[in-house]
């Protein structure tokens, strides 16, 4: 513990000698306590960074988290999901904060590779380059490999050295900062600060065991290869380890270079009418799909196929689940809200006691103004967040995954609308969901023998089946924001809290002994 808070004055005195309170403080007013705490943290003898006047308070925000590193950035981007504890108007500041970090260099990146993957791996790789792109947790080179006698031109993503220990200590500290506020600020405890620092840790621990990475894109190409223009990079299991992972090499334009995309001949127009519907095809076909689709995340090769990188967040829907996205959404666009509130009662997603008059007129309240709207402002990721509000007023059932899934639909319809702004969303969306909802024939029917039997069997790699399940899991606290109280997470959690408290009681203790002590003296 006495580790704990030594890192903790550190980060606190990085915090408070930046920007950030001043930021903050703008959008959400602090309480009297932490701005003296941090008032007191940051006393320096040295003059204070000048505040660049020409950037606004999102990229202050933004270059302030950046500067402080892995741990701040994975905070940030976090917090911007969460606008139930940070409000919505600071969330939308961090939703661009940037994941880039300055690289580590070559010698170092090859100790690792040789370490993780042995000597004989890492002297059939050829030409390592020095890094091209760094983020908080890793960094990717390019290299070539033999493959079985062809040599592949490939990406080799590698992890920052001790990134895991660094990390760890940092949010635990972190996370005893939140216990402190929750125990000395009463008003915080219903925003369960701990139970958030907690959430990040086991997320972001994930992403840094790229096996699971490897695993989520092997069983995302494997569910894709018959897509027509789509393509996911191959990976290579000899080549991949827990820091290690190598997969081919994309030689395309990244999506946000929308003019060079036209000055080579592509049809903007139809890539983004094509990253819709694979988006909505992988997330009601496979009930697996894409959950950090940015504008970064994705290319387009020479043969004008749409490939997507990055694989350390996916999301993952049941067979219930794939069924009511695509008979709502199917709903809508037909204006039959009677049918989507029947949908609602047959799933068990409201109670059966609720009448269904009352739940249609309610979603008639969302869909109609949508209908409404110019082309360019609906979406179908902000129906869906209104449906949630709105059905939750009908006592509905979270849905963790569904949370993730609309989200994400957020960004891709960004996405599409930037290279496109007049993408008409329920036009492109309305074949996929017809098709599958054909395809499966008498939804309404299968959906009642779906109720049966929920769990659905995942295709995983056999080696895997233990990572895949603990990203499943963290997959849903993100997607829900909490931990359920019958898993390992949450007995580790309370584990954490009884030591927190322990040293609270102890520190309480002390600090009355010494101030006996110093009476009887004195």
């Amino acid at each position: 513990m006495v580790k704990k808070l030594i890192i903790l004055f550190k980060l606190g005195r990085k915090v408070a000698c930046s920007d950030i309170l001043n930021i903050v403080s703008k959008f959400k007013e602090p309480p009297l306590s932490i701005k003296i705490l941090f008032k007191i943290l940051s006393f320096s003898f040295s003059p204070k960074k000048q505040i660049d006047a020409n950037k606004d308070e999102g990229e202050r925000l933004s270059d302030s988290l950046e500067s402080m590193g892995t741990t701040f950035i994975k905070l940030g981007q976090f917090l911007a999901t969460r606008p139930d504890i940070i409000g919505e108007e600071l969330s939308k500041k961090l939703e661009n904060l940037q994941d880039k970090l300055p690289p580590f260099s070559l010698l170092q990146a090859k100790e690792i590779i040789k370490n993780d993957l042995g000597n004989e791996s890492y002297d059939s790789i050829i030409n390592l380059s020095e890094p091209v792109a760094a983020a908080s947790i890793a960094q990717v080179h390019k290299a070539q490999i033999n493959d079985n006698g062809v040599l592949k031109d490939v990406a080799i993503k590698i992890l920052r050295p001790n990134i895991k220990k660094i990390f760890n200590e940092e949010i635990d500290a972190i996370m005893l900062f939140a216990f402190l506020i929750e125990s000395f600020i009463k008003k915080t405890k219903r925003l369960k600060l701990v139970e958030v620092v907690f959430l990040l840790k086991e997320i972001t621990n994930l992403e840094m065991d790229l096996r699971f990475e490897a695993a989520a894109a092997n069983e995302y190409a494997e569910n894709t290869k018959n897509d027509v223009g789509f393509r996911v990079p191959k990976i290579y299991w000899n080549y991949t380890s827990e820091n290690v992972m190598t997969l081919d090499w994309v030689d395309g334009i990244s999506i946000r270079e929308t003019e060079e995309l036209k000055n080579k001949e592509f049809n903007t127009e139809k890539i983004a009418e094509d990253i819709i519907q694979n988006f909505l095809r992988h997330a009601v076909r496979d009930g697996f799909f894409h959950a950090d689709m940015h504008q970064g995340n994705i290319f387009i090769d020479n043969d004008g196929q749409i490939v997507p990188i990055d694989f350390g967040i996916m999301g993952r829907l049941d067979k219930m689940s794939k069924r009511f996205l695509a008979e709502i959404l199917f709903g809508f666009i037909q204006r039959d809200y009677r049918k989507v509130a029947e949908v609602h009662l047959i799933a068990g997603l409201v109670p059966k006691e609720v009448p269904i008059d009352d739940l249609a007129q309610a979603l008639r309240s969302i869909g109609e103004p949508i209908f409404g709207q110019a082309v360019k402002d609906i979406s179908g990721g902000k129906l869906l967040k209104q449906l949630f509000d709105v059905t939750e007023k009908f006592n509905m059932q979270t849905q963790p995954q569904l949370l993730m899934l609309q989200k994400t639909m957020v960004v891709v319809e960004g996405v599409a609308r930037k290279l496109n702004p007049n993408t008409n969303i329920w036009t492109t969306s309305k074949p996929v969901l017809e098709s599958w909802l054909k395809e499966t024939k008498d939804p309404m029917t299968k959906l009642n023998e779906t109720l049966q039997n929920t769990s659905e069997v995942i295709k995983r790699l056999p080696e895997f089946p233990e990572i895949m399940d603990k990203a499943n899991q963290a997959l849903t606290y993100l997607a829900s924001g909490q931990i359920p109280q019958n898993s390992n997470s949450y007995t580790a959690l309370n584990t954490q809290k009884s030591e927190m408290t322990a040293f609270r009681n102890q520190s309480i203790i002390g600090l009355l002994i010494l101030v006996i002590f110093g009476l009887l003296i004195f």
